[in-house]
Order: structure tokens, then sequence, then C-alpha cells
């Protein structure tokens, strides 16, 4: 049983199955708190804890889906093109919208962990939390936090902003698909993203564009958020 649970593959299936489950459990119940990553993540956090697998065998076994990761993103594309047509009028300001977007983010996570007494390294940990894992670890260790810390924090925005954001425009009243798209793109990225695709094809192609320009603009003004409030 050791030999089994110590297997790189076992994970690999592992992941796969434990998505399956939370799409299955999504599809039953239609509870917003069942997202699939979530789900995944509890039934594989607890097995990972519960068996004592080091954390190196998982990442082995699963690095091929970490690299489809950079695939999958760039496929986002796909929806957005067939969506082309919606950014008349649009972009100006969703540009505006993005831009005070990252500033408040960014503006918010370090003064919230300055207000609670957090450090420095926290609060430069903290301030990426909106842009995707890959580029929340780059931009981490760029301005001196702790990327490991800032890719965890960055993957709970994702979920929070999967379960609740839909649920926050709701009780907004925002009903324009590309609103609601760049507004959950912007916070939740590439996991906020899967649920508005999920939701709406207009919304989620938004979303995705949304995200990758939350990462750009991000990546352009946290610097100087930074240098400002630290």
């Amino acid at each position: 049983m050791r030999w089994v649970v110590e297997q790189p593959l076992t994970w690999l299936v592992a992941t796969l199955l434990a998505y399956r489950v939370g799409v299955w459990l999504l599809d039953r119940t239609r509870l917003s708190v069942a997202q699939p990553v979530l789900v995944a993540v509890v039934l594989l956090g607890s097995a990972l804890l519960l068996l004592d697998v080091d954390l190196g065998i998982y990442a082995e076994g699963t690095a091929v889906l970490t690299f489809l990761l950079g695939p999958a993103t760039v496929a986002l594309a796909v929806p957005l093109h067939r969506q082309l047509h919606r950014l008349r009028g649009f972009a100006l300001p969703m540009l505006v919208a993005l831009v005070l977007g990252v500033l408040v983010s960014v503006g918010s996570a370090v003064l919230l962990v300055q207000l609670l007494g957090g450090s420095e390294e926290l609060a430069r940990t903290m301030a990426p939390k909106a842009t995707t894992t890959p580029v929340s670890l780059a931009l981490s260790a760029e301005i001196g936090g702790i990327p490991a810390l800032s890719a965890v924090l960055t993957i709970t925005a994702g979920i929070l902003g999967a379960v609740a954001g839909p649920w926050v425009l709701d009780r907004l009243r925002v009903r324009e698909p590309r609103a609601r798209g760049v507004a959950i793109g912007g916070v939740s990225h590439g996991i906020g993203t899967a649920r508005a695709l999920a939701e709406d094809p207009v919304e989620g192609a938004f979303s995705g564009l949304s995200m990758g320009l939350t990462a750009l603009l991000t990546s352009l003004l946290i610097p100087l958020v930074v240098a400002l409030l630290l």
C-alpha cells in the first residue's frame, strides 16, 4: 500500500478523479461552494495529510498538468476571438476599470496587512494576489515577498472569487455579461474564468481577457504602488 501511494502516477490519477468528483458534485447540487477546484483541493489535501505523502511526489506526478496550464491559458483566446465584436465601445471603460481595480487590489492588500500589524514582507507577499499563480510567483520574488505563500494566497483568492463572485454580482444587480466577466477575471483569474465560462460564453470570454490584462497591469503598477505605500 505504501508503495502505491508514493508513486507519482497515483497522484496524477487521484487529481483527475478528485476534479471529476467536483464536477459531478456541482452538477448534482448546483451549489456555488461545490466548485470543482475547491472540492479537489479539499480531497487531495486531506489525502496527502492522512497518508503523509511528500509534496515532492505529488508535484512530480502532476507535472504534466502544471505544464498544460500554459496552453490552457493561451486557449482562452479562442472564446474571446468569437466575442471580439463585443469589444466595440467597451475597450476604454474596461481598461479604466482594470487599472483602478489593480490599484485597489494591490493597495488594499498592503494597507490591510499594515493595519493588522503584519510585517512588510507579508505585505509584499499579499500584493500580487489578484494575478494568475505563475505571475504572482514571479512578482512576489521581484518585490521581496514570499513566492510560495503568494501562490497559496492567489489560489485562495481564485477559489473565493469563483464561489462568491457571481453571488455578489447578483446582489449588486450587475447583469451585463461583459461587466461580470471583467469583474470575475480581474479578481479570481483562471479559477473564476472557468466558472464564468460555464455560466455564459460572453462572460467567460471577457473574464479571460480581464485575467490577462490584470496580470499585465499588475506587473507594471505593483512596483510603483509598493514603493509609495512601503
